[in-house]
């Protein structure tokens, strides 16, 4: 039966809806077929170094590209490579990278405050670790929050079609590894990532200790800082947030860190901003 032009908007309107459910449909079936991998896929070696190899690299992407580069400009790089930090964060299936920094530079704007996206102390718990990324509030990003990254239309493009290295990742998963590696490789490192990323928002807002005092309840988490490369040293990052590492005791591991130090020795990043002394030493809890 023909379609009228009467019913053409109503449509419209439905598919527009469908449309917004699909990511969040998507999002609760791969928690899903995570927890089926540890039950019938038993991993090879091949699929665990595929496993650890993508979630270094992802994770790194988000870290030290998504956050420490493009929300907070912490070191200088070739636009090559910036692109290359785009293309990893966004293998991790966390939106684009203009969305995720421009959503991080409100959460710093307005941390623990109303206008924070993903504050535990405002909104749920649920809310700060999961629901603001599948919320229609935050469905945009900001072009005037990221105005320093007009100049780059690789960047936008990519934050438009932020689906596609996550696309091509899952099938060189499959490629390599076959269904298992698809699984291990893709499948089960992207929701892990999720969450070591998510706590971030969440757990190190309410649990850790405080080594400098800040306005909003940041928090120092060690688990936090070992799955996510290095971010779980909240407070520190609150207190002096342009700061390209994040650990500022010998003990705080921060891998990102780490890695950015060995690229710079190969001057594929430089400028790496550190924390002063004025800074470490001010406003101390605990020594």
């Amino acid at each position: 039966m023909a379609v009228t032009p009467a019913e053409r908007p109503a449509k419209r309107g439905l598919f527009r809806r469908a449309l917004n459910y699909f990511p969040r449909v998507m999002f609760g079936l791969m928690h899903v077929a995570a927890l089926g991998v540890v039950f019938f896929f038993p991993p090879s070696w091949l699929d665990l170094t595929l496993f650890l190899t993508i979630y270094i690299i992802r994770g790194f992407g988000l870290t030290a590209g998504f956050h420490r580069y493009f929300a907070h400009r912490a070191y200088q790089t070739s636009r090559w490579f910036q692109f290359c930090l785009a293309w990893f964060g966004a293998m991790a299936v966390q939106r684009g990278p203009m969305w995720w920094a421009g959503h991080h530079r409100a959460h710093h704007k307005f941390s623990d405050l109303e206008g924070d996206p993903h504050s535990p102390i405002v909104r749920s718990i649920w809310y700060s670790h999961i629901g603001w990324i599948l919320s229609d509030e935050l469905k945009d990003a900001d072009r005037e929050t990221m105005r320093d990254w007009h100049k780059y239309p690789e960047l936008w493009w990519l934050d438009k079609y932020d689906w596609l290295p996550g696309v091509l990742t899952a099938a060189f998963c499959y490629a390599v590894g076959g269904l298992s590696g698809f699984f291990w490789g893709f499948l089960l490192g992207t929701v892990l990532l999720y969450h070591a990323t998510f706590c971030v928002n969440s757990v190190c807002h309410l649990i850790g200790f405080r080594r400098f005092e800040t306005t909003d309840r940041s928090r120092n988490n060690f688990l936090v800082a070992i799955a996510t490369m290095g971010e779980g040293w909240h407070n520190n990052h609150h207190h002096y947030p342009s700061a390209a590492r994040q650990g500022f005791k010998w003990w705080e591991i921060d891998m990102s860190y780490i890695i950015l130090k060995v690229l710079s020795q190969f001057g594929i990043v430089w400028g790496l901003r550190q924390p002063t002394p004025r800074a470490l030493a001010s406003k101390l809890i605990v020594k």
